[in-house]
């Protein structure tokens, strides 16, 4: 029996294939739908710094950020309605990305794309012109149904059109144009807080459009994937798609399993409560929990709100911006590793190695806070070497995410799941990360409000509690074709306790039973 987290390389199967320039640039421009959830996060903290942002749509915070400096720094931002304002958004994300399993099952992943990017578009020019809070909330429920369409297809779409040796890489494409969209809202966002007149945060808001844009038309280019193209009875299209994408003529064997998948998947006629089976209990877990913890790394605490952080530890406003800017920078730097290293070094191994960082550094960090900040939030002086200290630790830590938790918390999930069950697993998978983003975001100021320093030490709990979780029941999925990873849960120490030897018939690793009979795989 293998080791906790053990893992066998399915049934050592592996489908002829290069990595085309076709696949590649096709990966290219459909990971870029990564661009608009990348964009808002770093907008949205970034506005909400923006002093004449906060006059005109939340003139109580503007208040208490102007008043007496030795008031609680920690309670300056705490407002129910600025925080219903960044966090609307992934209320909409979690309700959409559930619509999106059925577009993206009957309609493909193309079409679901595209719906993301219309609604994205039209969120952000309504933002771009709000006169009051109504429009901004509109606006933003707008974006979070583009978000949760984008979401729930590009990963899908990476890990199908990705031959499996470079799958890792081409599927962490979508968190690299996270971490860009990230990079370029912290840097409009400092040059835009500078324009006199104080209506920068119009093009903060409004140039969500430009991303809106470049997935929209995407979506009208890119070629559909052959799994998808399969479930739709186009075939012969499907076979020659393979072809193009592989850049090989023989791919009769990855063909088959692909119709063999599609086979098993249209004799499921209820998705969602074919994932209740227990055959299906591991997939069901890691589309929970990871999307769960990733969120619970506090990741999206300091991307959000970043320069609301910074401003609270007693950066100004532009040296918040700033320092959002290097976080960001970081952010995307630290995902090339991931790129690199996922599929030479394993998901597993990232995981654990981000997780260690992760939890040094933010122990570090509520330390130095702790120190100066007490629990009553009057720092006094702050020192310079003080502030290059924590943004030193909070670069660390924003590195050990961008190449372990942030990438494989969506690549790890899109890979796993059987064909018959994707597109509704997946759904379960953003509509858990987006559930449990909206509710850090919605208390995050609160929390910062009354735990103080010890939101960082909050939050490091639960990275040593994934940590562990993952070192015990994530089995390696690296180097596995797609519809092989079945194989993977029945060698696994504890998972082999739920899937059976022939809950998973392989010709390839397709699940080809309904009820008692058999489906030959011919």
């Amino acid at each position: 029996m293998p080791a906790a987290g053990g893992f066998d390389k399915g049934n050592g199967k592996g489908y002829p294939g290069k990595l085309t320039p076709f696949v590649t640039v096709t990966c290219i421009v459909a990971a870029m739908g990564g661009l608009i959830f990348g964009y808002d996060i770093g907008i949205s903290g970034g506005v909400t710094s923006m002093p004449s942002f906060l006059k005109r749509f939340f003139p109580s915070v503007y208040r208490k950020q102007q008043a007496n400096s030795s008031t609680n720094q920690y309670c300056q931002y705490n407002s129910e309605t600025l925080t219903l304002f960044t966090s609307s958004l992934y209320l909409a994300a979690l309700l959409s990305s559930l619509v999106a399993s059925s577009v993206t099952r009957k309609f493909g992943r193309k079409k679901s794309m595209l719906f993301g990017g219309v609604l994205f578009f039209a969120g952000a020019l309504i933002n771009g012109f709000a006169q009051g809070v109504w429009m901004l909330i509109v606006g933003r429920l707008l974006l979070g149904f583009g978000i949760g369409f984008a979401n729930q297809s590009v990963p899908l779409y990476l890990s199908e059109m990705a031959p499996y040796k470079y799958r890792g890489a081409l599927n962490i494409g979508f968190q690299l144009s996270i971490t860009i969209g990230i990079l370029i809202a912290n840097v409009l966002n400092y040059f835009f807080a500078k324009i006199k007149g104080g209506w920068g945060w119009r093009l903060s808001l409004g140039g969500a459009m430009v991303p809106a844009l470049i997935i929209t038309i995407g979506s009208l280019v890119l070629p559909d994937t052959p799994n998808s193209m399969i479930e739709r009875g186009q075939r012969d299209e499907a076979r020659e798609k393979l072809r193009k994408i592989r850049g090989v003529n023989d791919v009769d064997e990855e063909f088959n399993d692909l119709v063999a998948a599609s086979e098993a998947s249209k004799q499921v006629e209820h998705p969602w409560g074919n994932l209740l089976k227990r055959k299906y209990r591991p997939h069901l877990t890691m589309a929970i929990l990871i999307p769960f913890f990733q969120q619970l790394t506090g990741i999206n605490v300091i991307m959000f709100y970043a320069p609301v952080l910074f401003n609270t530890i007693g950066f100004g406003n532009d040296a918040s911006l700033m320092s959002a800017v290097i976080t960001g920078l970081v952010n995307a730097c630290a995902t090339l590793v991931s790129i690199y290293g996922v599929d030479k070094w394993g998901r597993r191994s990232l995981f654990l190695e981000g997780g260690t960082q992760m939890l040094i550094c933010q122990a570090i960090v509520a330390a130095c806070i702790g120190a100066k900040f007490g629990v009553d939030g009057n720092p006094g002086e702050l020192p310079k070497w003080y502030a290059v200290v924590v943004v030193l630790f909070i670069c660390l830590y924003v590195a050990a995410f961008a190449w372990s938790w942030g990438p494989l918390g969506w690549l790890v999930p899109s890979e796993i799941f059987p064909l018959e069950i994707r597109s509704a697993a997946q759904s379960v998978n953003v509509s858990v990360n987006m559930a449990f983003t909206f509710v850090v975001a919605q208390i995050f100021l609160n929390m910062l409000c009354h735990l103080k320093f010890g939101l960082f030490i909050f939050f490091a709990f639960f990275v040593l509690v994934m940590s562990i979780f993952i070192f015990f029941f994530l089995p390696e999925t690296n180097g596995i074709p797609i519809e092989e990873m079945g194989q993977v849960w029945k060698n696994h120490w504890f998972w082999s306790r739920y899937v059976r030897e022939d809950d998973f018939v392989t010709n390839g690793g397709v699940e080809l039973q309904k009820g008692n009979k058999a489906i030959s795989n011919v």
